[in-house]
């Protein structure tokens, strides 16, 4: 559950990944795939005489099948006899895990609230409303992780669920600590949070507006949007309030 944003085979099968070849060197079928706005990232070996490609088209990685020969082209998943997607780990070596790098690097040069301790194991980014109680549910249901220190989150502040989102987002900004700023909000989120900001400088103003930007631009359409790294390092995300189980494979073992 989130608030939407009201503006406008085997696993070894993808071992032998290789990139993407130049658009005028694939066959007349993949062109026509491109130019229906899939991107081909690379190549991986497929059983039965088929060749993988894996690319993506909205965000959302896809495994194309091309035939023996070189006419027709197979979009989707492809099975073995156990039950394995055979292009799972070429999708993730060609596109998943860089996309997802991409994405943690943006993150990383943003401006965020850091509502947690510096040395936590785990750092988890969220697109936070002021005035989203799904945002709410997230920040108190996280408690445990951070108080005890396992977790830090880092707050990307966007204006975008009702009109006064966007002053209250900067009253936390501008706020002398903008983490007990944003504490406050959530504290008292029944009673209406923060009050809203008299004023937004220019430089806040930038901010909220960059923030709101690369939400859309990582895909992400209202908040809570999450980004995390699991176990294994690989970037995750979830659009909304994680449920139930969920919950510990965003924060992580309590």
């Amino acid at each position: 559950m989130g608030c939407a944003n009201s503006t406008p085979g085997q696993a070894d099968q993808g071992a032998d990944a290789k990139p993407a070849a130049s658009q005028q060197d694939q066959p007349a079928v993949i062109k026509a795939l491109e130019q229906q706005g899939l991107e081909i990232q690379g190549r991986f070996d497929a059983p039965s005489g088929l060749r993988g490609y894996a690319g993506s088209a909205g965000g959302r990685p896809i495994s194309v099948y091309l035939t023996s020969d070189g006419k027709y082209a197979l979009v989707g998943t492809l099975i073995d006899a156990q039950g394995n997607d055979v292009g799972a780990e070429a999708l993730r070596k060609l596109v998943s895990g860089p996309a997802g790098q991409k994405m943690w690097e943006q993150l990383e040069h943003s401006t965020v609230v850091v509502d947690g301790q510096a040395d936590a194991a785990r750092i988890v980014y969220t697109f936070t409303d002021p005035n989203c109680p799904y945002c709410n549910a997230f920040w108190r249901a996280s408690r445990p992780w951070v108080e005890s220190g396992k977790v830090q989150l880092r707050h990307v502040l966007v204006g975008i669920i009702k009109q006064d989102s966007p002053t209250k987002a900067a009253a936390i900004l501008q706020a002398s600590s903008p983490a007990q700023a944003l504490t406050y909000n959530e504290e008292h989120h029944d009673q209406g949070g923060i009050k809203p900001a008299a004023s937004v400088s220019p430089e806040v103003a930038k901010t909220l507006q960059q923030n709101l930007m690369l939400m859309t631009a990582l895909g992400f359409q209202g908040t809570p949007a999450i980004v995390f790294k699991d176990a294994q390092g690989q970037v995750q995300t979830r659009s909304g309030m994680p449920q139930g189980a969920d919950l510990e494979n965003v924060l992580g073992p309590k």
